[in-house]
């Protein structure tokens, strides 16, 4: 199979994929897109996101990989993650899981839903119901 046509498939892939979510499938969407979801699932910072796109060639701003991200988030495409006032992670995975945190290196691992225990939970307010608990354990090399 030709790479023309395994880009073309891919192309056709992330067009759905936007499309199925409600979104307008833009040359700079697409273009992010394929950045993100093209290597499997993954942690990453609107940062390394851009750098992604300079590297790759794209002409954009980091105000639109920023709004470009928060869309897939509320499409349900993405899954924010607030590791501390400093970073921010979207991840690819959706599905309810936990993480891992290297605090050296800001690399995320993911963990399993069910390896988390979590007990104790408090009534939440009048009116409102438990979404979901997401744990991050922050890990880092002995000394």
């Amino acid at each position: 199979m030709s790479s023309a046509s395994v880009s073309r498939r891919h192309d056709a892939y992330i067009r759905d994929l936007l499309q199925n979510a409600g979104l307008r499938a833009t040359k700079q969407r697409m273009g992010l897109a394929g950045l993100i979801f093209g290597q499997g699932e993954r942690h990453l910072t609107a940062e390394e996101l851009y750098a992604e796109a300079i590297e790759a060639g794209m002409r954009l701003s980091q105000t639109t990989v920023y709004n470009t991200l928060h869309q897939f988030t509320e499409a349900g495409l993405l899954r924010e993650i607030l590791a501390d006032a400093r970073r921010i992670y979207f991840d690819t995975k959706v599905d309810p899981h936990h993480h891992f945190l290297d605090e050296e290196t800001g690399e995320m691992e993911d963990i399993p839903h069910d390896s988390v225990a979590v007990d104790g939970l408090p009534t939440p307010p009048p009116g409102k119901t438990i979404e979901g608990v997401d744990v991050i354990v922050r890990v880092r090399r002995p000394s």
